[in-house]
């Protein structure tokens, strides 16, 4: 199955298309132009340099959260009118998950963080045994001293990767000694590990509804904490 993966959650966006496991191509892109002018163009050069078509595509699969959260609308509605033009499965995975598989680790515990701003990091924790993840924390919005309780007795390395993996290298390593930041290029959320997700998603028998699928951002925008504000005010003064 030819899976056409977008991760737009952050400020790079990039594409990749998979078939059964094997990565076929993938284009990423970390130049400050908006995921709406490139991502599309992006998916039709690579399809073009596969020597496919649209046509040729099987499924869809998109990062759906967490993350910013005007990244993550438009690689959902991507994806989603990607599928709908070809009736095609459309899958939405876990930016998070998505970013633990593209590690590769092959022993050790995996967590992604990405700056969820208001000193909270979007966060999980996964646990890779010869190759085979698991999942060990949902995912979650919490603040740095609540991830160092949850991860400073791990009993193995701890790989942190994302864009927030830096900021809590440099914060929690004194008090959790186990943390290692990988390389470059295995940190950051790219579209591969989407497709991957996407492709154990299919394995399970998940049908890929794309009707069904809408953005996780574990918690409000800025405008609905806002209002959800000024109505509790409004209440107050009543």
């Amino acid at each position: 199955m030819k899976i056409l993966a977008f991760e737009t959650s952050a400020k790079a966006a990039s594409v990749a298309l998979m078939d059964k496991g094997k990565l076929l191509g993938e284009s990423y892109q970390n130049t400050g132009l908006t995921h709406s002018q490139t991502l599309m163009v992006m998916a039709e050069d690579l399809l073009k340099t596969c020597n496919l078509t649209v046509k040729d595509v099987d499924a869809v699969a998109v990062a759906a959260g967490p993350g910013s959260f005007t990244g993550v609308r438009i690689g959902v509605a991507a994806a989603k009118g990607f599928a709908w033009g070809g009736e095609l499965p459309c899958y939405g995975v876990s930016t998070l998950e998505a970013m633990a598989l593209n590690l590769g680790v092959w022993e050790g515990f995996v967590v992604p963080a990405m700056d969820a701003r208001r000193n909270q990091v979007y966060t999980a924790i996964f646990h890779a045994e010869k190759g085979v993840l698991t999942r060990v924390e949902e995912d979650m919005a919490i603040s740095l001293e609540e991830l160092k309780e949850k991860i400073k007795n791990l009993p193995e390395s701890v790989f942190l990767v994302g864009d927030g993996a830096l900021l809590c290298y440099n914060t929690l390593l004194e008090e959790v000694p186990g943390l290692v930041l990988p390389p470059e290029h295995r940190m950051h959320q790219r579209a591969a590990g989407v497709a991957l997700a996407a492709q154990q998603k299919a394995d399970a028998g998940d049908p890929g509804n794309g009707a069904e699928l809408t953005p996780n951002y574990l918690r409000l925008s800025q405008a609905e904490r806002e209002r959800a504000a000024r109505e509790n005010r409004e209440k107050g003064a009543n």
